[in-house]
């Protein structure tokens, strides 16, 4: 990826949205929404304190999370679709 984020600001990839139910009825692309949930790809390195140094961030590259429904700005690098936002925008870390 040729992009990389400033302050606290992380690049997400979206997880694929599911095409059928559990039990089998298949969703067509009309109907999906967007999930909700994603793996980071790249994070900046965080805010900058009043002393210059940086707080670093609660997430990294590589942790699954979980973000609000319209959190960040969706952008195209390379010919995929990523979203940018804040970390204040991520509701949680997803683990196990």
């Amino acid at each position: 990826m040729n992009i990389k984020p400033l302050h606290d600001r992380v690049i997400v990839e979206r997880k694929a949205a599911e095409t059928a139910t559990t039990s089998g009825i298949i969703i067509p692309d009309s109907a999906k929404e967007k999930p909700q949930e994603g793996v980071v790809i790249a994070a900046g390195p965080g805010i900058r304190k009043e002393d210059g140094s940086y707080a670093q961030l609660d997430v990294k590259a590589g942790d699954q999370i979980l973000f609000g429904k319209y959190a960040g700005t969706e952008i195209k690098v390379e010919g995929e679709d990523y979203i940018m936002m804040k970390e204040d925008d991520i509701l949680g870390i997803i683990t196990g």
